[in-house]
């Protein structure tokens, strides 16, 4: 089943990461009758020794009183609750004109804002001016890293160490990462490191990391043999998604970062599933009502997960859906050459395809899979260069093998749920490898 999708021909939208572009606001929203917690959820039993709170409220309206700017839309808050290192989510249009969101979570004088060539002259300007609004007592230094996931490596992490030592930054200070997943690991990971921890702040502004890399505290670079194998879990003050920053988002990441907001409804939100089954349109269109709340119900999802299972000792790996094929393809046609998010929605559908398989779920789920993620227009099987032993030899390295044996997520039952296992046929596995891949 080789792969019609051709990374190179979507490059052709635009050599950039962020493009200016008009958004429809003219077209209704349907949501579904009760949006208030996710409807089902994922078949795999974990007690919660955390109290799990999602909080989805509207914030009191912020407003910098010595600013002469009109005052903006109070943010969506969702809470990360992990107790004393619970935080914030703000989501809105706007955000970055609201300094006080930010501010609240600067605790010391120094600033460091790492970010990548293609955001940097779209939002560091305004960053920086959002960090010392009516603030003297803060000094903003940056540093620029070159963009791509092949630069998601130990050389490129230097890079921010080296301005952080030569800035003379101390324990006190703050990094903040802006840019998409690979800024936001990478930032993140430089934070828990450098001075053995120091605080750090998540402005994602791909739809990729607004609605998951950002939320959970999930850092680390990439290694030659392995994508995210080195890294640690080291959560943020807070994540501020400011909805406007999607508008310069080309198509091709735009809709690399829906496969993660498919993936909640598959493995635990029936609701959310059959909502974007009726409003993917308006989500390509960048209807900013849908995406809104998109963005807020996988935060609400991602959330819940993580104040369950902050270390993925359980449940949390039930977000990898599709991941341990996509790794694989990313590492085996090189990081870059495929966005993660269409990498992961070719690993969904060999997922789907496995559990299948198996006699876990039926003929229609398999067809509703495959008909958003073209919807979406994604990619829904591998690229013809991968081959079986490629897969094998990449997913043997994977973080989730434990004790010799590969663990997966996959779908089980209804739509909305799912299980992380590694009791499963290994004929099934090796049957959709040669269905998805060459011998």
């Amino acid at each position: 089943m080789a792969s019609s999708f051709c990374p190179k021909q979507a490059l052709s939208f635009t050599n950039s990461a962020h493009q200016s572009r008009a958004i429809p606001r003219d077209i209704h929203v349907r949501f579904p009758a009760s949006v208030s917690s996710p409807s089902s959820r994922c078949g795999l039993k974990l007690k919660a020794t955390t109290r799990l709170k999602v909080l989805a409220t509207y914030a009191t309206k912020v407003m910098d009183q010595s600013s002469s700017k009109a005052s903006s839309q109070a943010p969506t808050v969702v809470e990360v609750d992990l107790g004393n290192r619970s935080y914030p989510i703000y989501i809105g249009a706007g955000l970055l004109d609201q300094p006080d969101l930010l501010q609240r979570h600067i605790h010391g004088k120094r600033v460091l804002v790492v970010t990548n060539t293609t955001v940097a002259p779209l939002y560091l300007d305004k960053t920086i001016s959002t960090l010392t609004d009516g603030n003297p007592n803060v000094t903003v230094e940056s540093v620029i890293l070159p963009d791509g996931e092949q630069f998601k490596n130990m050389e490129t992490l230097m890079k921010v160490f080296d301005k952080a030592i030569e800035s003379r930054l101390d324990r006190r200070c703050t990094f903040v990462a802006l840019g998409g997943g690979v800024i936001g690991d990478m930032c993140g990971y430089a934070a828990a490191s450098y001075l053995r921890g120091v605080n750090f702040i998540q402005i994602p502004t791909t739809v990729m990391a607004q609605v998951d890399s950002s939320v959970g505290g999930k850092t680390g670079i990439n290694h030659p043999l392995g994508k995210n194998m080195i890294g640690a879990f080291y959560q943020p003050q807070c994540v501020l998604i400011d909805t406007d920053t999607l508008n310069t988002l080309p198509d091709r990441e735009l809709a690399s970062g829906l496969a993660e907001v498919i993936k909640y409804g598959l493995i635990r939100d029936a609701e959310f599933f059959e909502w974007q089954e009726q409003n993917m349109p308006l989500l390509l269109a960048r209807d900013p009502t849908a995406f809104t709340y998109a963005i807020k119900r996988s935060c609400e999802n991602k959330a819940e997960v993580v104040s369950q299972d902050e270390k993925e000792s359980g449940v949390r790996a039930t977000l990898n859906l599709g991941h341990t094929f996509g790794h694989a393809v990313e590492t085996g046609v090189g990081y870059g050459q495929w966005l993660h998010g269409e990498a992961v929605a070719a690993g969904t559908v060999m997922a789907v395809d496995m559990s299948r398989r198996l006699g876990w779920i039926d003929d229609s789920l398999v067809q509703r899979v495959q008909k958003i993620l073209e919807q979406a227009k994604l990619p829904t099987s591998p690229p013809e260069i991968m081959t079986v032993e490629m897969f094998k030899s990449i997913m043997a390295v994977d973080k989730k093998v434990a004790d010799g044996k590969l663990r997966l997520i996959l779908l089980n039952g209804s739509l909305g749920n799912c299980v992380f296992t590694g009791d499963y046929d290994q004929k099934a596995l090796d049957e959709t490898l040669r269905a998805f891949s060459k011998s």
